[in-house]
């Protein structure tokens, strides 16, 4: 069975960086599609950024367009978020989520939660104003 881990969630003031990582433990398929999503209390869930299994396309929400990029890592489907210039209406529960469905096809990005079976636990995100 699959699981996520996501690392690199924080405290830090208005303006600053994280960079988040999520990493696949346990059996390992071939490479798949790959999103963050995140939730801020009393707020639905919300799509924040995807890349497909090969990593040609990628995916943001327009709220962090030119401010959040998301890659793939050398290690297969590994998963990063680089955060820039980040705000306070940023602070949320970050979580990561994998599209294992062999019938996707490679340069498929899923922009629902509904196109992801898989997820991590979440990591906080805490932007001080």
């Amino acid at each position: 069975q699959v699981q996520l881990v996501e690392s690199g969630g924080g405290l830090v003031q208005a303006g600053g960086s994280l960079r988040l990582s999520c990493a696949p433990s346990g059996r390992i398929f071939s490479s798949y599609a790959m999103g963050w999503f995140r939730q801020a209390p009393g707020k639905e869930r919300e799509f924040v950024a995807g890349i497909s299994g090969n990593g040609g396309s990628t995916y943001y929400v327009d709220s962090v367009k030119g401010r959040f990029t998301i890659s793939r890592g050398n290690a297969k489907n590994t998963v990063y978020l680089q955060m820039n210039s980040l705000k306070p209406e940023d602070t949320a529960v970050y979580y990561c989520a994998a599209a294992v469905k062999p019938f996707l096809g490679p340069d498929f990005v899923g922009l629902d939660s509904q196109d992801y079976n898989y997820w991590g636990q979440g990591t906080q995100v805490t932007v001080s104003s």
